[in-house]
């Protein structure tokens, strides 16, 4: 049997294919990794006697055509899973069983796919670092005093780990390129739209899109096109043909025009980013692309912008949790009243309290014009920025992230320096494009360091085939002592 450590989501699906291997082996292999790696708290969830059971209603299967036969995987714990507890990472969704399949699963179960269990997240995806899950912070498997980003944090880790072949995350600022980027691993956010919302647990309605994680673009690939798709139950979602992404994979970038937007060199950058971006560049030049300096005027506004829109979408989205249908109840309170603040402050973890106060203030009267309406105005001009862009250049190339993994409780008391984090991804969410990040290198600490890539809406084809390219180029290699077993 080959080392399943080893082997990406593509070799896994080749192997049970000739039936080199079983399925119930493959999902044996990855229950038997997660029961050996507590101590990075990437589950919240296990369902391993149903893994089994569906593996060997798999492998019982005469012939099976979907793009995912008899793969095990570990989802983030924002999808909602059809009698499997889902949480939200928070209190107030400790025990909630939903009754109903969120659309993204249900397309990966559609595909043959497997569901291990349910991943650690910052509570309600708020967070840079997944330190505000009530189910306790995740460690990096890149070293046990590190953070593996945030809010898709078990996601990342596990991938990272080796226990999950491949994942699916969220993406409402930055939480699958961030944490793809401090683990090294591939995390693509799609358009707005690509991949319903369904089923979903809601943070910010206008910015949240679910996305793959994996271990390489090819798998990027081939985990899109399983999980994306028009869905009628999202308003949102883009009604268009499905895409091969995995079959359309192409090196030949040659011609291609990449853009390089100077407002991304911030102040204080650290060498080591500056430095892996001119590699990238490098990189893309050898492939035969032309590289044009750019601007995207508004990107310092991206921030602020987007503080104001998720938070205030956030407080509208969480007014539903006040202990009277499902989820937390708390029993203090004399009143109807009493009883909603008791269950909202006994409930919500405090990031969550801190974004739902800053929306409720935003969308009140006297202050929505002044911060609200003109946020989104602000929004409007940020994804103009990029339209013009786009009429230039195919793709543009950014670091993902303005550092390598921090240390947990590094930046838990100063919120800001924790929202700078997401510094380089959060435009893209207010302009609801692509964005794809890929692993380029290491830093002084031999921590990973990702490259963004960032493309014009439905372009997801062009960023994955530039990011194969480049991943045959950069040939970036991992490898860990597996110290958490």
């Amino acid at each position: 049997m080959s080392d399943l450590n080893k082997s990406s989501l593509s070799e896994i699906i080749n192997l049970i294919k000739s039936k080199k291997i079983s399925s119930l082996e493959v999902t044996n292999h990855f229950i038997n990794n997660i029961k050996k790696s507590k101590k990075l708290n990437s589950f919240i969830t296990t369902c391993f006697d149903q893994s089994i059971k569906n593996a060997k209603e798999f492998d019982s299967k005469k012939n099976f055509s979907g793009l995912l036969p008899g793969i095990p995987l570990g989802i983030k714990d924002l999808f909602c899973t059809k009698n499997i507890k889902t949480t939200a990472g928070s209190k107030i969704l400790e025990n909630f069983i939903p009754t109903y399949e969120s659309t993204v699963t249900q397309n990966l179960w559609s595909e043959g796919a497997i569901l291990l269990g349910k991943l650690n997240c910052d509570e309600f995806a708020m967070g840079s670092s997944n330190e505000t899950s009530y189910f306790g912070n995740t460690i990096n498997p890149i070293g046990k005093d590190l953070v593996p980003g945030g809010s898709s944090g078990g996601s990342a880790s596990a991938l990272a780990a080796n226990l999950t072949p491949a994942t699916v995350g969220t993406d409402t600022g930055g939480s699958i390129r961030q944490p793809a980027s401090f683990t090294g691993t591939v995390g693509l956010k799609p358009t707005y739209g690509l991949c319903s919302r369904w089923g979903i647990v809601a943070f910010a309605s206008s910015l949240d899109q679910a996305g793959p994680m994996t271990k390489n673009v090819q798998d990027c690939a081939l985990l899109l096109e399983a999980m994306s798709g028009y869905d009628q139950k999202d308003s949102t979602s883009i009604n268009k043909k499905k895409e091969s992404y995995s079959k359309n994979l192409n090196k030949n970038i040659k011609g291609l025009k990449i853009g390089i937007p100077k407002e991304y060199r911030i102040e204080n950058m650290p060498n080591e980013i500056d430095d892996l971006w001119k590699k990238g560049i490098d990189i893309l030049k050898k492939s035969g692309v032309k590289i044009v300096d750019v601007s995207l005027p508004h990107t310092k506004y991206a921030l602020p912008t987007y503080y104001i829109v998720a938070p205030a979408e956030a407080s509208s989205n969480l007014a539903r949790y006040d202990g009277v249908k499902y989820g937390y109840r708390s029993k203090k309170g004399n009143n109807l009243i009493e009883m909603y603040e008791n269950t909202r402050g006994e409930g919500f973890g405090d990031e969550v309290k801190r974004r739902v106060l800053i929306g409720t203030y935003v969308l009140s009267s006297g202050y929505y014009d002044a911060y609200y309406l003109k946020a989104q105005k602000v929004r409007k001009l940020i994804k103009n920025d990029f339209d013009h862009c786009f009429k230039n250049v195919d793709a543009i190339l950014t670091p993902s992230t303005p550092s390598s993994a921090f240390k947990i409780a590094e930046k838990t008391n100063d919120p800001i320096s924790m929202y700078l984090n997401d510094i380089f991804t959060v435009p893209v969410n207010l302009a609801g494009i692509p964005a794809i990040s890929i692993p380029a290198g290491q830093d002084k600490k031999g921590y990973p360091l990702g490259l963004q890539l960032i493309s014009n809406t439905l372009d997801e084809q062009k960023i994955l085939n530039i990011a194969f390219a480049m991943e045959k180029n950069i040939s970036f290699k991992q490898s860990l002592d597996r110290w958490w077993e």
